[in-house]
C-alpha cells in the first residue's frame, strides 16, 4: 500500500509539473512560397465575358460588313437564333477558348507550358524550345504558339490560325492573318492575368488589345465535358 501511494503521488506531482511547465509557441503554418512563373493549378475566369475589350475595334470594311452579320448568343445583340460557331461543336479557337466560361489546368514542362481546358478536352501546346513558326503553317483551329519569358511574364506568339472562328462572343471576325500575342503573369498567388493584343491586318486598321483575368481553384479538378452531349440534352443543332 505504501509503494502504491508513493506511486500515485509521483504521478500527482509530474502532472502538476507538466501542467506548470512553458509550452512551446504554435508555429502557424504559412503556404509555401511559389514562384510567379510557376502557373501550375486549376483556374477558373473572374467572370463570363462577351468581348476582351469594351472598346470596339477597328474593323476594316469587309470585317465590319462581316461582324453586323453575325448572330451571337451573347452582348447587345444577342439573339435567340444566334450561329456563333460553338453551338455546332467547332473548335472556339485563339484567343476564344480563353473566354470560354469553363476552367482550364496549366501543366509546365521545362520546354512547353500545357493548357489544357475542361470545355471539350480542348489543349493549347505553348513551346518554350523554338525560337520561329513554321515557315509554311498548316491553318488550324489552335494555330501554333511559342512562348518565351521575359522576366516572370510568360510571352506567347500565336500563328497559323483559321478563319473559321470568332475572336470572342459577340462575333468578331478575322482572317488567317491573325496574329496573337499574350503576356501571361501570376499577379499574386491566386490571380493569373493575359493581356493580349489583337494583330490582324486584313481585318482591322490597328492592332488591339484586351485582358482575360483567372482565379485559381485549388480544389478543383477538370470534369468530362462533351459539347455533343451536353447539345443532345439541349434538343440537338441549331
Amino acid at each position: 500500500m505504501r509503494s502504491f501511494a508513493a506511486l500515485m503521488a509521483c504521478l500527482a506531482l509530474a502532472a502538476a509539473l507538466h501542467a506548470q511547465s512553458p509550452r512551446p509557441a504554435r508555429v502557424a503554418k504559412t503556404p509555401a512560397a511559389i514562384s510567379p512563373r510557376d502557373f501550375s493549378g486549376v483556374w477558373m475566369e473572374r467572370q463570363e465575358q462577351a468581348a476582351f475589350s469594351a472598346q470596339e475595334p477597328p474593323l476594316l470594311p469587309w470585317a465590319s460588313e462581316k461582324f453586323k452579320a453575325a448572330k451571337p448568343g451573347y452582348g447587345p445583340r444577342a439573339t435567340p437564333n444566334s450561329q456563333d460557331p460553338i453551338l455546332s461543336c467547332l473548335p472556339p479557337g485563339v484567343p476564344r477558348i480563353m473566354l470560354i466560361p469553363f476552367p482550364m489546368q496549366v501543366v509546365q514542362t521545362p520546354g512547353e507550358v500545357i493548357l489544357l481546358f475542361e470545355y471539350d478536352h480542348y489543349v493549347r501546346h505553348i513551346s518554350l524550345d523554338r525560337p520561329e513558326h513554321p515557315k509554311n503553317p498548316d491553318f488550324t483551329w489552335m494555330g501554333d504558339s511559342i512562348g518565351h519569358w521575359e522576366g516572370d511574364t510568360l510571352v506567347v506568339d500565336t500563328t497559323g490560325l483559321n478563319d473559321k472562328t470568332w475572336l470572342d462572343q459577340v462575333g468578331h471576325p478575322h482572317s488567317d492573318g491573325l496574329h496573337v500575342i499574350e503576356r501571361i503573369r501570376r499577379v499574386d498567388r491566386d490571380t493569373l492575368q493575359d493581356d493580349l493584343t489583337i494583330d490582324d491586318p486584313r481585318a482591322y486598321a490597328k492592332p488591339w488589345t484586351g485582358q482575360q483575368v483567372f482565379k485559381l481553384k485549388p480544389a478543383w479538378r477538370l470534369s468530362e465535358y462533351v459539347c455533343e452531349d451536353n447539345q443532345a440534352r439541349e434538343g440537338g443543332g441549331r
